[in-house]
């Protein structure tokens, strides 16, 4: 059984590590996080109120599951890399190409096994679609038009009113919700991508779109049952449940605890009086070795879905929306309907479609058997994917095309 730390107890340390445990492949043995109600969701373990305690000690577990805030990823990655701890950490690895880079280099150094959490890679839906790609069901891929619906609810939580609001306090959005798109379409194509565009920005959740009579907080305004961001609306169903996304509101989940949450929190605020920057949507046009062209679009202004992906190539096309895959092949003229049964809906509380579970059964395997070929992406494929990022921002702020070195 492998022996595990987490660092950083919050919604997605607590999810993969549960994972872990209730399984039978994994036991928690130490947990580092500021609150005491975090840790103690890991009875039996050794606790610390700082990841630097933890580290002060002899290594303690066989393995580290990091997941932080992303701006606190890069310390506790590089110092327990060093310390000999195999490690899954949350996406984005950091939020400086320089400190992705100090993040591979400790990796590579300790010969840890490593995961960036690409969920994506893991779900049964993806392993479908690669295998159809790999066996050349459509022949070359030419085109992709892959969409990221945020959802809009998911936007006005996470990205509005979230840990997530702003940049300078986290990373910009594309790179804290979508690192992992740009990862999924390297890993379809097989390629690395060469030049980006990208156009882009915050529309709607700006004070000037204020509904006229709306109050700072959800459960003092007049206008609130007619708006679609209504907090009431959207947490106080919820109550008396630790499902996502209430937990991360208040650890007491009564309607009374939700109320006082809603009041006094973050999560009342109305969201067009919050100090929100990060944008609410996005496009990125990719460029890859050999010429293949993808698209993607990020949109707050959805239902919260699966990504929906359509794949064109020169014998046929894929279309995809997370749950099946439809094969047009252009020499038959026949159509194909692949059903991939994903466990979970599409967000972090539905597993994002058994991408969670796959992740951590794929890092355990590797941490038990220290065979690798589990792992689905390496430290530098994950580097490659921030990179990508890192240029659509550049080419989003100052309207430029932006060049990729490759390999």
């Amino acid at each position: 059984m492998v022996t595990l730390a987490v660092v950083g107890a919050g919604s997605r340390g607590a999810s993969y590590a549960r994972h872990a445990v209730e399984t039978g492949q994994a036991r928690v043995v130490a947990v580092a996080d500021p609150l005491a109600a975090r840790r103690a969701r890991f009875p039996g373990a050794a606790q610390f109120a700082d990841w630097r305690e933890l580290a002060a000690r002899p290594r303690l577990a066989d393995a580290v599951i990091i997941a932080t805030q992303d701006r606190e990823h890069v310390e506790p990655a590089v110092r327990l890399a060093e310390l000999g701890y195999d490690i899954l950490l949350e996406k984005p690895m950091a939020v400086s190409e320089e400190d992705c880079r100090s993040i591979v280099a400790a990796a590579e150094r300790s010969d840890a096994v490593f995961a960036v959490c690409h969920v994506l890679r893991y779900t049964p839906y993806t392993r479908a679609l690669k295998r159809l790609l790999d066996e050349g069901r459509i022949g070359e891929i030419v085109s992709i038009q892959h969409l990221e619906p945020v959802g809009w609810w998911h936007q006005a939580h996470s990205y509005v009113r979230g840990n997530w609001r702003r940049a300078d306090e986290s990373t910009f959005m594309l790179l804290a919700k979508s690192c992992h798109d740009l990862d999924w379409l390297v890993y379809l194509t097989g390629r690395q991508v060469t030049r980006v565009s990208s156009f882009g920005g915050l529309k709607h959740f700006r004070p000037e779109n204020r509904p006229e009579g709306a109050a700072d907080r959800c459960l003092d305004c007049p206008v609130e049952a007619a708006c679609p961001y209504s907090a009431r609306r959207i947490y106080l169903p919820l109550a008396g449940r630790e499902v996502w996304p209430l937990s991360v509101l208040t650890e007491d989940v009564s309607e009374a605890g939700v109320l006082e949450a809603l009041r006094t929190g973050p999560y009342g605020r109305c969201v067009y009086a919050c100090d929100n920057d990060v944008v609410d949507h996005q496009v990125v046009n990719m460029e890859f070795e050999g010429g293949t062209t993808a698209s993607f679009t990020m949109t707050a202004f959805t239902p919260s879905l699966h990504r929906q992906t359509r794949v064109f190539g020169t014998r046929g096309s894929i279309d995809g929306d997370g749950e099946r895959l439809t094969v047009h092949d252009f020499v038959t003229g026949r159509a194909e309907t692949v059903e991939t049964r994903p466990t979970g809906d599409s967000t972090a509380g539905g597993g994002h479609g058994g991408g969670d579970e796959g992740l951590v059964d794929a890092f355990l395997a590797a941490v038990a058997t220290r065979d690798r070929s589990s792992i689905l992406s390496s430290p530098r494929a994950s580097l490659h994917s921030h990179l990508i990022a890192w240029a659509a921002e550049r080419s989003r702020l100052n309207g430029e095309t932006v060049t990729l070195e490759t390999r």
